[in-house]
């Protein structure tokens, strides 16, 4: 398998408005392969501008801003392409589109590195920023995975935020958490409505055809 490597693509859209989106590049001898799932604005941006930021950065807020809808991070220019990069980059490079492989569900852009540019030092690894991260990208897969498996993992993952966390690392943290109990809780109350709906439905039938639900007498 190849490697995978996180980072926060940037692309542009014709008219050059920005998109920022936590990512998996997949290492392609000396490139990196951009295979965004359908529906994507990344993809529909790379097939418009087919250009690209790879932009490498240690804080893990941002990939759990951009998934909990937090989009408007700095940004400036980058060296060689018209696609801006991350102010706070740690080190970014910039990608071309060479090559395009079509697919239904996935489709992949294999890039090329024209520019590669460092900006400030790797200072060492820190776990709760490392949980934040596998906490933002299994957020993505709420509607994929059960709840059992999305809490227990979430409980593994808290440990390292409790013990190593600064207040950058519990906000995004707690915008992650957020994120979590909205969408279950959308989900309880679309079950909830969904299971009377279905209840209506059925006593308008029963009336239709002139049956009657068994209901328990009423006390005399």
């Amino acid at each position: 398998m190849p490697i995978i490597r996180e980072v926060i693509l940037s692309t542009i859209d014709q008219l050059g408005n920005a998109q920022l989106a936590p990512i998996g590049l997949i290492k392609d001898g000396s490139g990196w392969i951009v295979a965004p799932f359908r529906p994507s604005k990344t993809g529909d941006n790379l097939a418009q501008t087919p250009f690209a930021v790879a932009n490498y950065t240690d804080d893990a807020a941002i990939f759990a801003g951009l998934i909990t809808g937090r989009h408007e991070w700095p940004l400036v220019a980058a060296k060689t392409i018209p696609v801006p990069r991350l102010a706070c980059a740690l080190a970014h490079a910039e990608l071309r589109v060479t090559r395009f492989e079509n697919d239904a569900a996935r489709p992949r852009f294999c890039c090329e590195i024209l520019h590669r540019e460092q900006h400030a030092p790797f200072e060492g690894f820190n776990r709760a920023r490392n949980a934040v991260l596998e906490c933002a990208i299994l957020l993505t897969r709420l509607h994929l995975l059960p709840r059992e498996k999305i809490d227990r993992e979430i409980e593994y993952l808290a440990i390292a935020v409790e013990k190593t966390a600064g207040a950058r690392e519990r906000e995004a943290w707690s915008w992650l958490m957020q994120k979590r109990e909205a969408y279950y809780a959308a989900n309880s109350a679309a079950a909830s409505n969904a299971t009377a709906q279905a209840g209506a439905q059925s006593q308008a039938v029963l009336r239709a055809s002139g049956e009657v639900s068994i209901s328990a007498p009423k006390s005399t």
